[in-house]
């Protein structure tokens, strides 16, 4: 059926709103020898707005479409086998389709800025379109190339994450939820769109990429691999799609009266797929709207999340430059974090007890011990979980370093803006509001075991996730 769409679809037009020039010069260079996507966060050849971008350009200026992807492994506890594999293995089959359509893929290892700007000179590319991201990490990639780039080459950037382009649906940080739906629903008939086919390109490269050891590269990367792939996500974008076929088939039924229940196979299970754009929001918000039609009253309650609230946190980690940190919250929340900081805590845990789960809460280990052993966590135990980790820790700032930390090293779908508006959420109240004062939390909402048992079958869970020693 996605076959079918995907071909009806060649006309759709490209809206020029997606897109925003980085380089002060918009015309391509005459005499080259391509055009380059830059690949960063969009990881997928179909339903990419930004390498559709760069091949009618390249289709345009009758030139051959080369794709790039810089890899870079910080030194850092974060980086582990875990996301490498999932990222390597998806870009794996990116060069793959590729190759079919007639599309150089080149790997670059090292920082962008590095070898970048010699790679586009080298190979006399006339235009560098690249993808968005509001991380902090490649944001300075962009300025580093940007600084190094000839000034005559066009350096183009396409929101191809979010449905309506992260600068369109809002010029400032937006206080909560319900600020931006309304400004993103207005757009969503202009920005929901199917895409056009990303076809064979018409013009072949004269200078190929270098082939891939696919195995090799992973074997060679100083990555952490105590932390192991996980059993039920495969990567790539086909993988995701079967995903996204299950969830409309089997789950999303479930979705608008089981989400919050732990135990019900009720969610999408899309996030690791999304977190590294191998499958495109747009698209399943499209699949489902078309196809959902035997569970139309979760299909509101799904697109609320994958729509409003998940580019509600690419907009707070875009116009905020503290988005993982106390000082990133609101004045109201940062003033009661502060004042109840000395309160006593029932309980305190190192960062080692946390990660081991070994604290009194059986259902608190079970969420633990679920995330470091599958990569994912359920969202309602997520902010169950988060919150307590501001309970039973000295400060919010200790708090919230050891949630994102475990979050953004053990989490398929860590390091993203999900994730550090879900931590920001629970220990900062980040698009909440004040709710009744209590020792600990103050104004922060509070979240207690006895609220969960109300909830679902909390020994089911606990049954089911009771830690194995890790």
């Amino acid at each position: 059926t996605l076959e079918q769409t995907q071909t009806a679809s060649k006309d759709v037009k490209f809206n020029k709103k997606r897109l925003r020039f980085l380089s002060d010069t918009e015309k391509i260079k005459q005499g080259s020898e391509g055009v380059l996507y830059w690949m960063l966060r969009d990881q997928r050849v179909q339903d990419n707005w930004a390498l559709i971008h760069a091949q009618r350009l390249a289709v345009k200026e009758n030139l051959p479409l080369h794709v790039c992807f810089c890899l870079v492994v910080p030194k850092s506890e974060l980086s582990t086998l875990r996301h490498y594999s999932f990222m390597l293995k998806g870009l794996e089959e990116v060069a793959k389709e590729c190759e079919q359509l007639n599309v150089q893929f080149h790997l670059l290892h090292g920082a962008p800025e590095k070898v970048l700007p010699g790679f586009v000179s080298d190979h006399s590319f006339g235009a560098v379109v690249t993808d968005f991201s509001p991380i902090r990490e490649p944001l300075q990639w962009l300025e580093d190339v940007k600084k190094k780039l000839s000034k005559d080459i066009p350096f183009i950037q396409v929101d191809a994450h979010n449905i309506v382009p992260c600068w369109v649906a809002s010029p400032k940080q937006e206080y909560s939820a319900r600020t931006i739906r309304g400004k993103i629903t207005n757009l969503l008939p202009e920005f929901l769109t199917d895409f056009p086919l990303v076809d064979a390109h018409p013009h072949t490269a004269t200078r190929t990429a270098k082939g891939v050891d696919w195995d090799k590269t992973l074997a060679s990367l100083d990555v952490d691999r105590n932390v192991k792939e996980p059993e039920w996500a495969k990567p790539g974008t086909k993988a995701g799609m079967d995903m996204l076929e299950s969830f409309i088939d089997v789950r999303l039924k479930l979705f608008g009266s089981q989400r919050n229940d732990p135990n019900a196979p009720a969610l999408s299970q899309l996030s690791p797929w999304l977190r590294f754009g191998q499958i495109s929001a747009q698209r399943v918000a499209w699949q489902v709207q078309r196809n959902g039609k035997n569970a139309s009253q979760s299909v509101p309650a799904f697109i609320e999340e994958l729509v409003v609230r998940r580019e509600l946190t690419d907009n707070f980690c875009f116009y905020n430059k503290k988005y993982d940190s106390v000082e990133g919250a609101y004045e109201w929340a940062q003033k009661t974090l502060k004042d109840h900081a000395k309160d006593e805590r029932p309980y305190l845990y190192t960062r080692e007890q946390l990660e081991e789960a070994k604290t009194h809460d059986k259902l608190w280990n079970a969420a633990q011990y679920q995330m470091v052993t599958e990569g994912k966590m359920h969202g309602f135990l997520r902010m169950y979980w988060a919150k307590k980790i501001l309970e039973w820790t000295s400060s919010p700032e200790e708090a919230l370093s050891i949630a994102l930390y475990l979050n953004d090293r053990y989490e398929l779908d860590g390091q993203d803006p999900n994730g550090f508006v879900g931590c920001m959420w629970s220990i900062c109240g980040i698009h909440d509001q004040g709710w009744a004062e209590r020792a600990v939390f103050g104004k922060i909402r509070y979240m207690n075991y006895k609220g969960c048992l109300r909830k679902f079958n909390v020994a089911q869970f606990e049954r089911k996730y009771c830690p194995k020693s890790l």
